[in-house]
């Protein structure tokens, strides 16, 4: 356990003086400000219902950019465009230590394996778990900014409205981290890890669905498949009728997209430490 803390501070101080690091999840951030707020509010101050703006009418988007909404709105991006980019974070974090060599020597130093290895992950968990509660406190603050202007209600969710977003957001963004590293792991190498992963969820699994409806009996994979589950999480903490952001879905119950997302994260994480502790010997 000493060893795997220890290692763990090490990764993340890797993390931080990475410059890539900081620019996906920068990234990260301004795209969900641009999506759940600036496009919201000039097609609400223009008077326009875009299909930018989901087609909700002025009175309903304005609501969704107040506090209240915080916890449905900040994690309708994360199950297609925030999932493609921490993919690319953990593809990096993973795959970039065999171009550079740094598996291989942390791999010959002193902590076991199965520590060097944990603590790439967990530094991944973390970091997922950080970067949530920053854009929901980002989130918060911009759409608190708006209610002022507007003269609307600062009022807050509920307790449980936001355990209940931060919690989901972490394991959306959780499982698309740990893809991009077991993806990494295979490939050994960032390059093609992050292509694969972004042609996976970004056109991979939407043909898949789109072929489900011609062809039913791939439907029960299709509705179990990673981006499914993200999506259905996601899609889970919508109060408004209308169509929904790209990637958020019903198809999976609330309950049953955390117990797919949960095997999938254990699966990707198990098969990193395992691939790397069999396959990678020096």
């Amino acid at each position: 356990m000493r060893d795997l803390l220890a290692s763990t501070r090490a990764d993340l101080l890797r993390l931080r003086k990475w410059p890539a690091f900081w620019i996906v999840l920068g990234t990260w951030i301004l795209l969900n400000l641009t999506f759940a707020y600036l496009f919201n509010y000039l097609a609400y101050s223009t008077g326009s219902t875009s299909r930018m703006s989901n087609g909700l009418p002025r009175e309903a988007l304005l609501q969704q950019m107040l506090p209240a909404a915080v916890p449905e709105v900040f994690t309708q991006g994360m199950a297609m465009f925030g999932g493609a980019l921490m993919l690319v974070l953990g593809a990096l974090a993973v795959g970039s230590g065999y171009g550079w060599g740094s598996w291989k020597t942390a791999l010959t130093q002193g902590p076991s394996r199965v520590s060097v290895i944990g603590a790439v992950v967990l530094s991944l968990a973390v970091t997922v778990f950080a970067l949530v509660v920053i854009a929901f406190v980002v989130d918060t603050g911009v759409a608190a900014l708006i209610a002022g202007t507007q003269g609307q209600s600062l009022a807050l969710p509920s307790a449980g409205r936001i355990v209940l977003g931060i919690a989901s957001g972490t394991v959306i963004l959780g499982m698309w981290t740990l893809a991009g590293a077991v993806v990494g792991a295979i490939a050994r190498g960032p390059a093609l890890a992050v292509g694969l992963g972004l042609v996976w969820v970004l056109v991979v699994e939407n043909l898949l669905r789109g072929v489900a409806g011609i062809f039913s009996p791939i439907k029960a994979i299709t509705d179990h498949m990673p981006g499914t589950a993200a999506g259905s999480l996601a899609g889970s903490l919508r109060t408004v009728t209308g169509p929904a952001t790209p990637g958020v879905l019903d198809i999976l119950s609330r309950g049953e997209s955390l117990i797919v997302l949960a095997v999938y994260i254990a699966a990707f994480a198990g098969g990193t430490v395992w691939l790397i502790r069999r396959r990678d010997m020096i």
